[in-house]
C-alpha cells in the first residue's frame, strides 16, 4: 500500500490494541487484560511489534506500562528460551531512550530512562526538532489520548482483537480534532486480530 503522510520532523507513532467495541481496558478495570493475551502472543502479533518497533529509537510510555514493562521484558531480554522476537523486542526496549509520563514517580531507574518533564504534546513537538528514528507510544492510552488531542500523532498501529469487552476505558472520545487516514498496512493474526496501520493525511475539515 502506499504511504501519505504530512510529517514534520521524526514520525510519531501510537501502537495499541483494542477490542471489537473500542476498548483498551475491559470491564474489571486498570488491570483487565485478559482479553487482549491470546492476542499478543501469536506470531502475527510478534512479528507486527517487532517490525513497529525496528524504526524506533524513542519511546513513550505512562507510569503504569513504564512499571509494567520494566518488570517484565528485562528479563526476557536474557533469557535465551523466549521466542527470538520477543527477544528483539526486550534488547530493543532495553537500549531504547524511553522517556516516562508521571506525576508521582520520582526517579526512572530502567536504563535509558528519564521522567518528562513536560506534558505529551510539548515533549512530542521538542523531540521532532532532534535527530532520531520514529518516536513511538507503547500502548499507554493517556499518552496516545493526549497526543490525539494535540494533533501530534502521524501514525495509527491499531490491533483489532476479536473480543467484545463490554465496558472499560475507551481510547476515542468525542472532541478529537477531525483529521483524515489512509490505511497503508494491513495483516491478520492466527487468532483472528488484524494488525492495521493508518498514516495521517491530513484535517478532513
Amino acid at each position: 500500500m502506499t504511504q501519505h503522510t504530512n510529517v514534520q520532523g521524526r514520525r510519531v507513532v501510537a501502537n495499541i490494541s483494542l477490542s471489537l467495541d473500542g476498548r483498551v481496558k475491559g470491564q474489571g478495570g486498570e488491570e483487565d487484560m485478559s482479553w487482549i493475551v491470546p492476542h499478543a502472543l501469536t506470531d502475527g502479533a510478534r512479528d507486527h511489534m517487532v517490525r513497529m518497533t525496528s524504526a524506533a529509537t524513542t519511546a513513550l510510555l505512562g507510569r503504569k506500562n513504564y512499571e509494567g514493562f520494566g518488570s517484565f521484558w528485562p528479563t526476557v531480554a536474557k533469557d535465551d528460551n523466549a521466542d527470538s522476537r520477543d527477544r528483539t523486542f526486550a534488547q530493543w526496549l532495553d537500549e531504547t531512550e524511553k522517556i516516562v509520563f508521571s506525576s508521582t514517580l520520582t526517579e526512572a531507574p530502567w536504563q535509558n530512562s528519564r521522567l518528562a518533564d513536560a506534558d505529551p504534546a510539548e515533549e512530542v513537538k521538542r523531540l521532532r526538532r532532534q535527530p532520531g528514528g520514529d518516536i513511538i507510544v507503547l500502548a499507554s492510552s493517556s499518552v496516545i489520548k493526549a497526543l490525539l488531542t494535540a494533533d501530534e500523532l502521524d501514525r495509527l498501529s491499531i490491533t483489532l482483537c476479536p473480543e467484545l469487552a463490554g465496558g472499560g476505558a475507551r481510547l476515542f472520545h468525542d472532541g478529537l480534532p477531525t483529521t483524515s487516514w489512509s490505511l497503508t498496512d494491513l495483516s491478520t493474526t492466527d487468532s483472528g486480530a488484524i494488525c492495521l496501520i493508518y498514516d495521517r493525511i491530513g484535517n478532513a475539515g
